[in-house]
């Protein structure tokens, strides 16, 4: 899946805390959700379908990956 990201405004998740260990996302892609490593703005980007981001933080905030 090809998403031109040139334009993205990335936004840190609120979670993120001050450690810097964070993920930043780009909204405003119908169907898709981009995801970046916040500690490398320069590098590439995870592209996922919609759907599939939020059964991962669903799962997430149900505790099925333990104590993240």
């Amino acid at each position: 899946m090809s998403v031109d990201l040139s334009g993205a405004r990335w936004r840190k998740s609120t979670f993120s805390g001050q450690g810097g260990d964070c993920i930043e996302v780009a909204d405003g892609y119908a169907g898709v959700l981009p995801v970046r490593d916040s500690k490398d703005p320069e590098g590439p980007a995870l592209v996922f379908p919609a759907g599939s981001w939020q059964s991962f933080v669903a799962a997430v905030q149900a505790g099925e990956f333990g104590n993240v």
